[in-house]
């Protein structure tokens, strides 16, 4: 007997007349039973449900999030998640849509202080977020097409950016500021070395260092998430002997944008055509401080490599030369042409990194303790992954191209889409909604624009406020406003008369 049948021949003998005593109880147990029958799922669940089970957000046995509490695993993850995608929503505003949601499905709601929420966020499981993201990212590669690969081969970007924390002790004390900044007027800095999927634009991996921690040396534990056989692709930040040289030995090709006059010498090493040189970079005699020197003496004493002179043509561009350095030997099968289209291609996984920065608003963090620190980074990452598998999948439904889906605009669809995922009244609804979503992310491309120029600058001016050159609590406020431009380095040019 199904659930629904129950349902319905105890709501017909709910009130029976010889049973009168009965009645109250049967309707409370009726109550229940409809409301523990409606949904529980967050308008984000909803959505990216189909990628996240919701065996893997159970209950655990033993340890935290283990009892049946107000904030379970279940509503912390999506409660947490979604305040990450609203792009700089606060504590309360999410307590507050928990709230509403489980007041909306019956359900206790959870108190409205932030420290309980705050408090389940610092409980969350990281192992679990890490099966969580690793599962969203294995599933998105077991799809790729052989089309989407580059001459057979998966290929990962790897590239470095900075973020700010709050000013807390905890933070300083794992991320400290710049030395050349005084204590109380800068922020802890966080070094962030992550690997980009080139066909799905994914964030597979990642290491979070302090500041003073160079990329190459956060790099070094990232090698895990290569596979034989890939292609290392990155800029010419990360080219040294000791890189190529692990790639080497790991059976990873590497192809990157040589640093240094001396090595962009057309001179030396076997002549293979006009763009390109065979030649041998002998092992450096100063140890490189990203290994041990066990390791560094397991590294061969040369390398064999390949110089491509590589030209980057678009109609109403200067064009551009630039100089790449791979472990592909084979001139046929790896010509300089497909090495210019590749590393071309590189830039716009360095927007990506852009895209989880400003659109996400990850360029400064809010949490107070270096182990929130990581779960809030985590939830960044793991959000940027779930939109761009939407994206992803409606590209390959629609087959359309997918660097030409906006990674904001399928946010802010996955925003709106999902509050009308929560309201469908069936499951056919839904399903009409998920494939309408998709539709529209294929149909609402951005413009073909080859050679686009992306300059990091900012085109909004600063308020011409003085700046803050000393501990918050040793400021004395400025009474008069135009006091404001005569302390500034704005003074001379925007200085205000007393008179006006």
């Amino acid at each position: 007997m199904t659930v629904n049948r129950t349902v319905c021949i105890l709501s017909y003998k709910m009130n029976p007349p010889d049973f009168p005593d009965w009645a109250g109880g049967f309707a409370a147990q009726i109550t229940r039973l409809r409301t523990t029958l409606g949904p529980t799922l967050h308008q984000f669940e909803l959505l990216f449900g189909l990628w996240i089970p919701t065996w893997r957000l159970a209950q655990q046995d033993e340890g935290p999030h283990s009892r049946n509490r107000h904030w379970s695993l279940r509503l912390t993850f999506w409660t947490f998640l979604w305040q990450v995608a609203q792009a700089g929503a606060s504590c309360r505003e999410a307590i507050r849509q928990a709230q509403a949601r489980c007041r909306n499905t019956g359900q206790r709601p959870p108190p409205d202080e932030n420290s309980p929420y705050c408090q389940a966020r610092g409980a969350l499981p990281v192992e679990r977020l890490e099966e969580i993201h690793d599962a969203v990212v294995a599933e998105a590669e077991a799809a790729v097409a052989t089309k989407d690969l580059w001459c057979g081969h998966r290929v990962t970007v790897v590239d470095g950016s900075t973020v700010t924390a709050p000013d807390t002790p905890e933070n300083q004390e794992a991320y400290p500021q710049q030395s050349v900044q005084k204590p109380g007027c800068g922020f802890p800095i966080l070094r962030l070395v992550a690997f980009l999927s080139l066909a799905t634009g994914l964030l597979t991996a990642w290491a979070v260092g302090s500041w003073h921690q160079s990329e190459v040396v956060l790099l070094q534990s990232l090698w895990d998430g290569l596979r034989v056989g890939d292609v290392l692709l990155a800029d010419r930040g990360f080219c040294n002997w000791g890189i190529l040289a692990e790639c080497v030995r790991r059976n990873v090709h590497g192809v990157f944008r040589v640093k240094g006059s001396r090595r962009r010498d057309f001179r030396r090493g076997k002549r293979l055509s006009r763009n390109e040189r065979l030649v041998h970079w002998k092992k450096p005699k100063v140890r490189g401080v990203t290994f041990t020197p066990e390791q560094w003496a397991a590294l061969p004493e040369e390398l064999v490599l390949r110089l491509v002179r590589c030209r980057l043509e678009r109609p109403g561009f200067r064009t551009k030369q630039v100089i790449l350095v791979t472990t592909l030997l084979d001139s046929a099968l790896y010509p300089p042409e497909a090495l210019s289209q590749l590393y071309y291609r590189r830039w716009a996984m360095e927007l990506t990194l852009r895209n989880i920065k400003i659109t996400l608003q990850m360029d400064h963090l809010s949490c107070k303790t270096p182990n929130n620190l990581d779960r809030e980074i985590r939830l960044h990452f793991l959000v940027h992954n779930l939109v761009r598998r939407l994206m992803l999948e409606a590209a390959r439904r629609h087959r359309v191209p997918l660097e030409r889906i906006s990674f904001a605009g399928s946010l802010a669809v996955a925003r709106r889409y999902g509050e009308a995922l929560l309201q469908a009244p069936s499951k056919a609804r839904r399903e009409e909604l998920r494939e309408q979503l998709f539709r529209v992310l294929a149909a609402d491309l951005v413009p073909d624009r080859p050679g686009r120029r992306e300059p990091r600058a900012v085109k909004r001016r600063p308020k011409p406020y003085p700046r803050l050159m000393c501990h918050r609590h040793k400021l004395r406020e400025i009474q008069h406003q135009n006091r404001y431009y005569a302390n500034s380095i704005f003074g001379p040019k925007y200085r205000r008369s007393s008179k006006a």
